[in-house]
């Protein structure tokens, strides 16, 4: 029986017999017959195809997301290949014209709603109450700005009703002794901020017509008034009401079922409202294609961009393409993002996560933080301003972004889906009530 070879004795061997002298000059070329002779092959041949493992190595670390994104999977602690924008240094502080007009409260006040804002509410307040109670009916300048400072104060001070401000276990001494219960009534129910006879046809392009005027002046004095800081929350608030409107919302999540919806930017330190936008239902001005999200976050945000600033958001505002937008105008976005959303990897959606695990995927100028607070249940944190994702050493291991995230929330959900109260709201919805 003939000893079968191995492909390296069969090479030596056809080796020794060829003399490279009797060739006709071409080389000779000699080839395995098939894969599993590969085994047999010195080490310095086992070593060509390696460069092949490391192509589909790298090629396994990235995903395409189902919108085309094309993530990579990161180590915690790892350094990504981008570099973040300049942050905006400064703190929140008041502008300097604000700065040099306030030398009290009341002109702090007025700094917000101006004698011209109360001219004219003034004004139509007493036109509203002479057309329907009495030619003589009046109201003095004084007098409607006693009203508004009950009205502040009804908002820091929680009674079951309004009678009960005036009462005489549960009243407000400041109140009782400002104004009588049934003069604050009368004008409430005169109150008017614009001309009745010409709302019709302002109505037919502005929704918000029976207050816009005077609306967009004080939003206009809360933008000039303020420079806020490094971080600014945009959230939601639901304001109680059940005013008869065509924008009237119902949340049944919401502990006031029923109100009018604005949507809020306020600074992180001071709580102050830079700016505030009215939910009016669907937006013909904005531009198709667009999400409700990304319009209203970059609307709340235009006379702050390209300083620098970080806006936090919730999953109902964060988005790859709203990181991007902001990107472009020197600004980034930290927030927490659903995991549904059609930029994120497949892989980052199993919830069938060990406890206090991280997973980090980073894309162009952005990156995505997978962190489990406890088992079969996932946060998603997206952020344009992180190029370093690493944990900290308590027992939870949270990731730096999930920790800058609860710190600069305010009012949005938090991972754990409590909400942080802000201590602005309160004053916020008195003025709301006001105007």
């Amino acid at each position: 029986m003939q000893r079968r070879l191995t492909t390296r004795q069969a090479l030596e061997m056809i080796l020794s017999e060829v003399n490279p002298c009797g060739s006709d000059g071409e080389d000779i070329e000699l080839q395995p017959d098939s894969d599993s002779d590969l085994s047999d092959l010195s080490s310095d041949e086992e070593t060509a195809p390696q460069p092949k493992k490391r192509a589909r190595l790298g090629t396994d670390l990235t995903e395409t997301a189902k919108d085309g994104t094309v993530w990579r999977e990161e180590q915690v602690g790892t350094r990504l290949p981008f570099t973040p924008i300049k942050a905006y240094a400064a703190d929140g502080e008041p502008m300097a014209k604000a700065r040099k007009s306030i030398s009290s409260r009341l002109q702090s006040f007025l700094c917000f709603i101006t004698l011209d804002m109360l001219h004219s509410i003034q004004e139509w307040t007493i036109q509203h109450a002479q057309e329907t109670e009495h030619v003589h009916w009046f109201m003095a300048l004084p007098e409607l700005m006693a009203f508004i400072a009950i009205v502040i104060l009804r908002g820091l001070t929680k009674v079951p009703s309004l009678r009960d401000c005036w009462s005489a276990n549960l009243g407000n001494p400041h109140i009782i002794g400002t104004m009588p219960r049934n003069r604050f009534q009368d004008i409430m129910r005169h109150l008017r901020f614009d001309d009745r006879s010409t709302r019709s046809d302002r109505a037919k392009t502005d929704k918000f017509a029976a207050i816009s005027s005077v609306w967009g002046s004080f939003v206009t004095n809360c933008i000039t008034s303020y420079n806020p800081g490094l971080h600014i929350t945009v959230d939601e608030q639901l304001f109680p009401s059940k005013t008869r409107c065509c924008f009237l919302q119902y949340i049944a999540t919401k502990p006031d079922k029923f109100g009018i919806k604005f949507w809020v930017a306020c600074d992180l330190k001071s709580k102050y409202i830079c700016n505030v936008l009215p939910y009016l239902g669907k937006d013909p001005s904005r531009p198709s294609g667009e999400r409700l999200s990304e319009n209203v976050v970059m609307r709340l945000m235009e006379p702050f961009l390209d300083k620098g600033r970080n806006v936090t958001t919730d999953n109902f505002f964060t988005s790859l393409s709203l990181a991007h937008k902001l990107l472009s105008r020197k600004t980034t976005i930290l927030g927490t993002v659903n995991k549904i959303r059609r930029e994120i990897p497949q892989s980052a959606r199993h919830t069938d996560r060990n406890e206090f695990t991280t997973q980090v995927f980073s894309t162009t100028a952005a990156t995505l933080t997978a962190y489990a607070p406890k088992r079969k249940k996932t946060v998603y944190i997206l952020s344009s301003m992180h190029s370093v994702i690493q944990t900290d050493n308590t027992t939870k291991r949270k990731p730096n972004t999930v920790t800058l995230y609860n710190t600069t929330k305010c009012g949005c959900d938090g991972p754990d889906g409590a909400g942080v109260h802000c201590p602005h709201r309160d004053t916020a919805l008195a003025s709301c009530r006001v105007l």
